[in-house]
């Protein structure tokens, strides 16, 4: 599938693209990788861990600057868009920026795959995305939509566009797990709510994802995986048995809850052995065989939701995981 071909990550340098690209490297061996994002320093740091590699290359730009796309298209067969302002507090009090980098950066890449002949651009989006209550969620929503409609742009060019979701990946710059570790060192780790819930993927599992939706996919899809939930207080504890947790109150923007799949979306959604895929509303691709594949419709009514989720991870297995990466 990648093999030989040309791949560019925006937003590379993130913690999702330093997992994506080794492991991409060495399972498809392909033509190049090129690293879109906009901090030179993180490149720099980047740059120096291939060094050596001729299958990378790094390109300094943003996903708001449409001309710097063209130019960093070129030659592109696939693209995974990862580049975004994701950090809840940040958004809701810098709404502005966000929506340039999630809303018109997502409009621009949009518009440079279909001119650039890429053949096939999978975009990371977030639980956040679904019933949103903060600005990251909407702008993430409305992202999402824009690549879904992307497919019905293309006229006669043969790119494609489909979307992954998934939850608080465990261990990534920003999330709450590296968050507890070094409040932790104070003897004290704030906990937002205790009924609070979340679903745990690893970065891994989020790399597979994106594999799968390249080999899958038709146009339109968001591909979701089946992953275990979390309470907060049971994530605080496995990083630390001995840490007090105080609670401090839910943050302006912030679920109680996480939700990947919402009710509305049910009567387009079908679920596999490892994942679920929402299917496009419009032009009745929803009903398409070929989208649908082996897949079961889901119930009317259904939700997939981290509180009320059938898989839980337990205390001892995420302590494990963490003690495995120290």
């Amino acid at each position: 599938m990648l093999k030989e071909k040309s791949i560019l990550v925006t937003g590379g340098t993130g913690s999702f693209g330093n997992m994506f690209i080794p492991m991409t490297l060495k399972k498809y061996n392909p033509k190049r990788i090129i690293v879109y994002s906009r901090d030179e320093m993180k490149q720099w740091e980047m740059a120096k861990k291939f060094a050596g590699d001729d299958r990378m290359r790094f390109f300094i730009g943003d996903v708001r600057d449409k001309e710097r796309l063209y130019r960093a298209l070129d030659g592109v067969d696939y693209v995974v868009h990862a580049a975004a302002t994701k950090i809840v507090p940040t958004a809701e009090y810098n709404p502005f920026e966000c929506v340039k980098t999630n809303v018109i950066g997502a409009m621009n890449l949009i518009d440079v795959c279909i001119d650039k002949g890429v053949k096939r651009c999978v975009a990371l989006s977030t639980d956040k995305a679904s019933s949103p209550v903060n600005l990251y969620g909407a702008t993430k929503l409305c992202s999402d939509k824009l690549f879904i409609s992307g497919n019905s742009y293309v006229g006669l060019k043969d790119t494609k566009f489909a979307i992954v979701r998934y939850g608080n990946v465990m261990g990534s710059r920003g999330s709450v797990i590296p968050f507890f570790i070094e409040q932790s060192k104070t003897g004290t780790v704030t906990v937002t709510d205790k009924r609070m819930t979340r679903f745990m993927i690893t970065l891994e599992q989020g790399v597979e994802l994106v594999w799968h939706a390249f080999d899958d996919m038709i146009g339109g899809e968001i591909y979701v995986k089946k992953i275990p939930s979390m309470n907060i207080c049971d994530i605080a504890l496995a990083v630390s048995q001995t840490a007090k947790q105080e609670i401090i109150g839910i943050r302006p923007g912030e679920k109680l809850h996480e939700q990947m799949i919402g009710v509305e979306d049910a009567p387009y959604t079908y679920e596999y052995e490892h994942h679920y895929k929402i299917l496009p509303q419009i032009f009745n691709w929803h009903n398409d065989p070929a989208r649908i594949k082996d897949g079961k419709p889901v119930n009317e009514g259904f939700a997939y939701s981290s509180d009320s989720n059938k898989e839980w991870m337990e205390v001892e297995a995420l302590r494990e995981w963490i003690n495995s990466k120290r």
